[in-house]
C-alpha cells in the first residue's frame, strides 16, 4: 500500500487532465446502501418487478411503498472520501467527477463539477406535463400526506429524476462524460466493481488513450490488470490519505 500510494500521488500530482469516477462503494460509508451486495436491495427484490420503468408505471404503488429503502439517502452526509475528491478539485487537479450514485454527496461536499450518469434524487419530474420539483415537494407528499403515489398539481404521476432500469441514461451526461474520459490523462476510479455499463466502458477509453489508471476499490475489477495503482480498501481512508501524499509532493 505504501509503495502504492507514493507513486499514485506522484502520478496524480503530475497529471494535467485528471478525472474521477466514483460507484456505490463512495457512499456506503455514508450508510447509504449498495443495492447489488449481497444482502442489498437487488437480492431481496427482482429489480424487474421493482425498478424498471414499466413495473414503475405499472404499479407505482408497489414502487412507493418500497421506497423507505431510499430514505438513508436524505439523511446521508458527506464523508472523507468524498471530501478528498472536492479538495483535489479545489487543488486544480480534479477536472470533473462523473459518478453512477444519484444521492448528491459530491455536491454536498463540495465539488463543483459533477456528472452524474443515473440521474438524481434532489429532483423529482412529473410524467406527464413534465415539471420539475424539488424532491423535497414529493417526500412531503409521501411522508406527511401519505400521498401514495404523489401526484402533481396536474394530477400526473411523480417520479424520482432517477434513471430506472429501461430507461435511456441522459445523453448530455454521458457526452460530457465520455468527452472528458477522451482528454484526460489520468482516471481515478473511486469506489466501484466496474461492472456496470456504460460507466464500465470508460476506464478502457482511457487506457486506449493512453491515460494513467489508478483504482481504489475494497474488491478486485476487471480493470486491476490495466491499471498503474490499485490501492485496495474503503475510499473513505484511502483517499484522503492519497491527498495528504499529494500535498507533500507540491
Amino acid at each position: 500500500m505504501e509503495e502504492g500510494l507514493r507513486r499514485a500521488a506522484e502520478l496524480l500530482s503530475s497529471s494535467r487532465q485528471a478525472v474521477a469516477l466514483t460507484g456505490a462503494g463512495v457512499s456506503t460509508e455514508s450508510g447509504i446502501p449498495d443495492f447489488r451486495s449481497p444482502g442489498g436491495l437487488w437480492s431481496r427484490y427482482d429489480p424487474s418487478e421493482f425498478a424498471t420503468l414499466s413495473s414503475f408505471l405499472r404499479d407505482p404503488v408497489r414502487f412507493y411503498q418500497l421506497a423507505s429503502e431510499f430514505l438513508s439517502v436524505f439523511t446521508a452526509e458527506p464523508n472523507e472520501g468524498h471530501r478528498a475528491l472536492a479538495e483535489l478539485e479545489e487543488m486544480g487537479l480534479l477536472k470533473a467527477v462523473i459518478t453512477q450514485n444519484v444521492d448528491g454527496l459530491h455536491q454536498a461536499a463540495g465539488s463543483k463539477r459533477v456528472v452524474e450518469l443515473h440521474g438524481n434524487l434532489r429532483e423529482c419530474r412529473c410524467l406527464s406535463c413534465g415539471t420539475v420539483l424539488p424532491i423535497e415537494v414529493l417526500a412531503e407528499k409521501l411522508v406527511q400526506r401519505g400521498e401514495i403515489p404523489p401526484r402533481c398539481g396536474c394530477g400526473g404521476l411523480l417520479k424520482p429524476n432517477v434513471i430506472l432500469f429501461g430507461e435511456s441514461l441522459p445523453a448530455e451526461a454521458l457526452r460530457e462524460a465520455f468527452e472528458l474520459v477522451s482528454r484526460c490523462d489520468l482516471l481515478l476510479v473511486a469506489g466501484s466493481s466496474l461492472m456496470v455499463s456504460p460507466a464500465n466502458f470508460l476506464p478502457p477509453m482511457a487506457v486506449e488513450a493512453g491515460a494513467e489508471l489508478l483504482i481504489v476499490n475494497e474488491e478486485p475489477t476487471p480493470m486491476d490488470a490495466f491499471a498503474s495503482v490499485v490501492l485496495r480498501g474503503k475510499t473513505g481512508k484511502v483517499l484522503p490519505e492519497l491527498v495528504r501524499r499529494v500535498k507533500e509532493i507540491r
